[in-house]
């Protein structure tokens, strides 16, 4: 078995270095905009950390869900905070988060979800770890992700990319698509 791919410093670096982190929420079951605005709040409160950006919500058609699930939109948003938490903790309180809002991980993958939230970059780290990938393996190929990500960041380039998200967000074909969510009234 390989040893993993490593930059920057190791998943489990117990340093105190300031790191940006990139966020994707998303949100199918339920009041999905109640459940993001939650997130975000738990996000605000993880020790440590402090919320820098928060993009747009948009209306996601569903990837990869099995029929039954085709008609559950998703509400998805990019969050980019600052945190001194290591990235397998910061992982964890991420899960626990989930958790605490209803996320149940079940045996059939993609299936309709409280709230949803991916590490897509955690600063300059780029890793292959049974635990942790980074940047987030699938990110430079979800319409979802990289759309509310250009809206906050259009020439970020993700670790080890030569392209920039807005050259990686033209690449895509325009479905599924992914629209700006509009609330009712507003």
């Amino acid at each position: 078995m390989s040893s993993p791919r490593r930059t920057e410093a190791s998943v489990t670096d117990t340093s105190r270095q300031i790191r940006e982190v990139i966020l994707s929420l998303g949100s199918n079951q339920g009041d999905r905009l109640a459940w993001l605005t939650r997130a975000v709040a738990e996000l605000e409160q993880l020790p440590d950390t402090r919320i820098t950006a928060r993009s747009p919500v948009y209306e996601t058609e569903p990837v990869g869900v099995a029929p039954q699930f085709a008609n559950r939109f998703f509400l998805n948003c990019v969050v980019i905070v600052e945190t001194a938490t290591d990235p397998e903790a910061f992982s964890s309180a991420i899960h626990a988060i989930e958790t605490r809002l209803g996320r149940i991980r079940g045996d059939q993958p993609n299936a309709p979800r409280t709230v949803d939230i991916d590490i897509v970059a955690f600063g300059d780290l780029v890793a292959q770890d049974p635990d942790l990938t980074l940047p987030h393996p699938r990110c430079r190929a979800r319409r979802f992700v990289l759309q509310p990500l250009a809206d906050l960041r259009p020439d970020y380039r993700l670790p080890g990319d030569s392209k920039t998200v807005a050259e990686r967000l033209r690449s895509l074909p325009e479905i599924p698509r992914v629209t700006r969510h509009v609330e009712n009234g507003a």
